[in-house]
């Protein structure tokens, strides 16, 4: 992935970095030679965007997401409760109204499990349901509080669907977990990560808001290093909520800040604090996306126009705070009202503190329309994107969205075309975290139901191998030690069963991978 030498056939590695390639090799002696047979060598997938501890977590929870009516889903909720002591908490994941026709509620759950304390993730982890036994807890101040993201029904009585910052609801009544369970789970996810050929993560958003786990989150990820549990690179988010006044000089331009002024970049090449993660939106399968225009529904009927987490004034002060601070931002927008949102107020921090090297974020990116790629470009964002989610999900999106709109959606072409810096990511466990199906998906465009989705955004083979390596290394801001393979570099490489260049490109996302290194340690597989 280096343009400046596109392949070679041999490499070496000491202490963990490469030597050098071909020639720059020669006269070296070697501990240990691996002849790898012809197989194909890679840098080490970077996974700009994904949820470590969630996907761990989850893991370990009953799934309902091959669930695909609602007497399946109570089934499962009855198998999980009776399998929990006492009066403890049932957590279950992967929860989606969408096959099952609508939301279940309150009252179901009840019906399946009488008062029992149900905590039900939605697959897209903007939203939740609970039951009566947890919703008696809660006062009518606190509902009122949370806003709109406590869904009711037609008499005003909350449903037990709570959406985006409603979340806390529940969250401050079945959280923390500790740190051990923290430490476990990232555990399990970083060993799923190396088995798909991924050496770094950006972990999007710990400590608070949608993702968090604890209120000392990141002292886990130290205590999983500590105890040689971490298995992967991490670059950990921190959430803005956490931003206060700082108290600090005038002249610093630090008016808010987290605890001792620590932002992007403290750390090194296994740990590190990354970007600072804002939600201005929901997210596509809870409908909650910030969309300019109406979700289309089957009736016809108006679907609404989704939620955005901030107003305009708002945000602006907060974006230029964390700008100013040195901050790099990590601004998920899915909708294009959000993108807009995103695009308007880093431009305003530009203009009035210029930092070129910023290198500020729209994670997802999901639907933009065609007059906003410009503006993305001019405004120096960094398009970080999910392309599984349009194989899992696409005939969804599509459908809610539109014939015209589909082609907008986590575009690829477009964003390279207009200069926009293009990242490849995953959103684990959201769906399927493997770089190499979302490859697949970027070169073909054709969804899980053998649909096609914005075809005229299909890029070639090298783009989207680009995409998770120079392009997420790019956003992530490690690209002078990962994404290519060149002396000095860190000795993190995929080995592949085959060259996705030479392959099908429907045959891209089966490619064994046959071994992950990291560090020049051999950690999955055997060569």
């Amino acid at each position: 992935m280096d343009p400046t030498r596109p392949t070679a056939s041999r490499l070496g590695v000491w202490r963990g970095r490469v030597v050098g390639l071909d020639e720059e090799v020669d006269g070296l002696r070697a501990r240990r030679t691996a002849d790898l047979g012809g197989a194909t060598v890679l840098p080490g997938f970077v996974d700009a965007h994904g949820h470590l501890a969630w996907t761990g977590m989850a893991a370990g929870l009953v799934d309902l997401s091959e669930c695909r009516t609602r007497d399946a889903v109570l089934d499962a909720v009855r198998r999980a409760a009776a399998v929990v002591p006492g009066d403890g908490w049932v957590d279950l994941a992967g929860y989606d109204q969408r096959p099952l026709g609508g939301h279940l509620t309150r009252d179901d759950l009840e019906s399946a499990v009488p008062g029992r304390r149900l905590y039900i993730r939605h697959t897209s982890g903007h939203a939740c349901l609970v039951s009566d036994a947890v919703l008696a807890t809660v006062t009518d101040d606190e509902l009122a509080a949370a806003g709109p993201g406590v869904v009711r029904d037609a008499t005003g009585r909350p449903t037990g669907l709570l959406e985006e910052g409603a979340m806390a609801i529940a969250r401050a009544r079945r959280l923390p977990h500790s740190l051990d369970e923290i430490v476990t789970a990232v555990e399990i996810a970083g060993r799923e990560c190396l088995a798909q050929g991924i050496t770094t993560v950006a972990e999007a958003g710990i400590v608070t808001d949608l993702a968090g786990s604890s209120p000392v989150e990141l002292a886990a990820y130290q205590v999983a290093r500590e105890q040689d549990r971490l298995p992967i690179r991490v670059q950990a988010m921190v959430p803005a909520a956490m931003l206060r006044p700082s108290g600090a000089a005038a002249g610093d331009g630090i008016a808010r800040a987290i605890d001792l002024g620590l932002r992007t970049g403290l750390g090194d090449d296994m740990l590190s604090i990354g970007a600072l993660k804002l939600w201005l939106d929901g997210g596509m399968m809870a409908r909650t996306a910030a969309l300019t225009s109406p979700y289309v529904t089957p009736d016809g009927s108006d679907g609404g126009n989704g939620q955005l987490a901030f107003g305009d004034d708002e945000l602006a002060a907060l974006i230029l705070d964390a700008h100013r601070a040195g901050w790099q931002l990590a601004i998920h927008a899915i909708g294009d009202a959000a993108v807009d949102q995103a695009i308007a107020v880093v431009a305003a921090a530009q203009a009035a503190h210029p930092r070129p090297g910023a290198r500020h974020r729209v994670e997802h990116c999901g639907l933009v329309r065609p007059e906003q790629l410009p503006r993305l470009a001019a405004a120096g964002l960094t398009a970080v994107v999910q392309p599984t989610f349009l194989h899992a999900f696409g005939d969804d999106y599509s459908s809610i969205v539109g014939p015209e709109r589909s082609g907008w959606m986590y575009r690829g072409r477009s964003f390279l075309d207009h200069g926009i810096p293009l990242a490849g990511s995953s959103d684990r466990p959201v769906a399927d975290g493997a770089p190499l199906r979302a490859i697949q998906f970027m070169v073909e465009r054709t969804s899980s139901g053998g649909a096609p989705v914005g075809p005229d955004e299909a890029v070639a083979v090298d783009e989207a191998l680009a995409a998770y390596t120079t392009g997420s290394s790019y956003a992530c801001r490690v690209e002078d030690v990962a994404g290519s393979l060149a002396a000095g570099k860190l000795a993190d490489l995929v080995v592949l069963g085959a060259d996705p260049r030479s392959v099908e490109p429907s045959a891209i996302a089966a490619i064994p991978v046959v071994a992950t290194v990291l560090g020049g340690e051999v950690v999955h597989g055997a060569i």
